[in-house]
């Protein structure tokens, strides 16, 4: 089936860890569709990195979250709030792991005195009502539409459980997020013979050198990455391995350094391992699809 639909990826922020850094903005990624938006994860910085980009965020549909891990949820509520505040009627899918719909009142307690004067003064729509909050169990297939196909898939990231790959669906095209994950046979076979592949990658001489500055000796640190992340020649095999059309590297851990976190680098370390096109990813970058 030729593809109908005019379909875009933009990579809205691609650094990877909780630090406060300037080089990239934290995870955030959306997929364009016919002029439908659909977000994965919202990390600190997101609303800001929408409007960079020139997307309308009226356009929003779903939102899709991979893990609760902070630099993943920074924004989720914020984007929430700055959507319907800049004139969203809903509604908006929220999509995502437990405690999502916690997560996701406690923000509507936190902001309440603001949404209330709103309401009431602006004539605004019900926050709450315009938000269809679904958090993820054990069906693989969460989301369908006249736009894409959703499928998650449930992924290692050590003690942050549950993680979830995602797969989209546009007409006769797919592209797969990783999330964050370690190397995953499950993710192979997920993401077999995507049209594009978005996964995180790891590089670790630069997590070795980053502790080394900044908590030397900190072994359990060291691995508390490690463990819950991909290295670069993993990222390569897993792409190869699942014969993924084009690879996009995303969260990029470590991230900001000056001297570790350089294209070059994440490109060597991955094309030892697959051979076909690489994509170092960069904040606001554009993909079509």
């Amino acid at each position: 089936m030729p593809l109908s639909k005019r379909s875009e990826l933009v990579l809205l922020g691609t650094g990877g860890g909780p630090r406060i850094w300037a080089a990239r903005s934290q995870p955030a990624s959306a997929l364009i569709v016919d002029g439908a938006v659909y977000i994965v994860d919202a990390g600190d910085g997101v609303t800001s990195q929408l409007a960079k980009s020139g997307i309308d965020t009226n356009a929003i549909k779903a939102i899709f979250i991979t893990h609760n891990h902070s630099d993943h949820v920074a924004d989720y509520g914020t984007l929430l709030l700055r959507t319907w505040q800049s004139g969203h009627p809903g509604p908006i899918k929220c999509f995502g792991p437990p405690p999502l719909k916690n997560m996701t009142n406690s923000y509507i307690n936190y902001m309440d005195w603001d949404i209330s004067l709103r309401i009431q003064h602006e004539a605004r729509p019900d926050f709450k009502s315009m938000l269809n909050v679904i958090e993820i169990g054990a069906t693989p297939s969460i989301h369908q539409d006249s736009n894409v196909k959703v499928d998650c898939l449930k992924v290692p990231h050590g003690e942050a459980d549950p993680s979830y790959a995602y797969r989209f669906q546009i007409d006769d095209k797919i592209i797969v997020f990783s999330g964050d994950t370690s190397k995953s046979e499950g993710l192979i076979d997920f993401a077999s013979h995507a049209d594009i592949l978005v996964h995180e990658v790891l590089n670790l001489d630069g997590v070795d050198a980053i502790i080394e500055k900044t908590y030397p000796g900190n072994d359990s640190f060291r691995q508390h990455i490690i463990q819950g992340h991909t290295t670069m020649s993993e990222v390569g095999e897993v792409a190869s391995k699942a014969k993924v059309k084009t690879l996009v590297l995303n969260h990029f851990v470590p991230t900001g350094s000056p001297v570790l976190d350089k294209p070059d680098i994440w490109l060597n370390g991955v094309k030892e391992t697959f051979k076909g096109p690489i994509i170092v990813g960069t904040d606001l970058q554009k993909i079509l699809l």
